[in-house]
């Protein structure tokens, strides 16, 4: 955070995680969180109870524990002395996930999100379930989530204590899946946490991002469409990164946009944001399949209603059958 923020408050940027700030996340955060230190925010990243440096156990992803564990966390915040009371929150996947559902709980400090890459429905629009069938990815996320969670705090930040606490957090550790097995259908535990449910909870300014080789690319039109706050989309030809540093190509400068964000629903500044369209797209040009790209020709286009609005264009072969400008008779 900028050093004067106890002689002149800043608003707070929080990033709410399990993935570890220490060692699992240190890397990208370290591209992203100082650029909003140094125009003016105090930016801050938290492991999810049980997770990394945080005490106690997780028992499932986005418990009620987890978000009111975040609602506390924002309250805190918003009450520091080099806190100016507001707060935003962003995250991408499970960060974007949260950051939805916790501005659903609407915590008073909280007044803007940016969430990328996340979903509005957790069983029909996430790795679980998608046209009711059981997706592969249920057991090989919830393998690489177990080996996350399973690692232990880090005993420079939390002392002695950490053997104990990895103990704990070892013996209560669960195997995500098997609780995902046991909701075949969209039951209550799949409308817990999908904001899809009722996006009339949703009060807080939110900027929605996704990218078109991401599997979440349903998000932002349906929170664009959706949301009676104010509300903006941005779809890029990414995969599940962040736009600053994803692949493939042409990426954005994301933190410049963000701040525009910030800076209008945090500080009230005049930033011209709400002027923006409500949809910026990019429209990939056609290419032969193959496994990866990295760069995709293409442009951007900006529009208001989803979909765009369609035109007709006829199109003239020349002698050669190829494209041309004017037809021949």
């Amino acid at each position: 955070m900028p050093e004067n923020a106890y002689d002149s408050p800043v608003p707070v940027i929080l990033e709410y995680l399990p993935y570890r700030k220490r060692d699992g996340t240190i890397a990208r955060d370290e591209l992203t969180h100082p650029y909003f230190a140094k125009n003016g925010y105090a930016s801050v990243r938290v492991d999810i109870r049980g997770n990394g440096d945080s005490q106690g156990t997780m028992a499932d992803e986005y418990t009620p524990q987890e978000l009111s564990d975040a609602v506390e966390v924002i309250n805190w915040l918003a009450k520091q002395p080099w806190c100016s009371g507001t707060v935003g929150m962003m995250g991408i996947s499970w960060g974007g996930f949260n950051a939805l559902q916790v501005a659903a709980l609407q915590p008073k400090p909280l007044k803007a999100i940016i969430t990328l890459c996340s979903t509005v429905d957790r069983y029909a629009d996430d790795i679980h379930y998608k046209g009711g069938c059981l997706l592969n990815e249920n057991l090989g996320w919830g393998s690489t989530m177990w080996a996350y969670s399973s690692r232990p705090p880090d005993p420079d930040l939390v002392g002695d204590s950490w053997r104990d606490m990895w103990r704990e957090r070892l013996e209560a550790e669960p195997f995500l899946p098997i609780e995902w097995l046991k909701h075949q259908r969209r039951d209550d535990y799949w409308k817990h946490g999908s904001v899809c449910e009722d996006y009339s909870k949703i009060k807080a300014a939110t900027l929605a991002i996704g990218g078109w080789g991401d599997a979440y690319k349903n998000t932002v039109s349906h929170l664009v469409e959706n949301l009676s706050c104010p509300v903006k989309g941005i779809v890029g030809p990414w995969v599940h990164k962040y736009p600053h540093f994803a692949v493939p190509g042409p990426r954005i400068d994301f933190l410049h946009e963000a701040l525009r964000w910030w800076d209008r629903w945090l500080k009230n500044k005049n930033t011209g944001v709400e002027d923006d369209p409500a949809y910026t797209v990019y429209l990939m040009d056609g290419v032969k399949p193959k496994t990866s790209y990295k760069y995709r020709n293409g442009h951007w286009i900006s529009f208001q209603d989803w979909p765009k609005q369609s035109s007709n264009k006829t199109l003239y072969l020349n002698d050669k059958s190829e494209l041309a400008e004017e037809k021949l008779i």
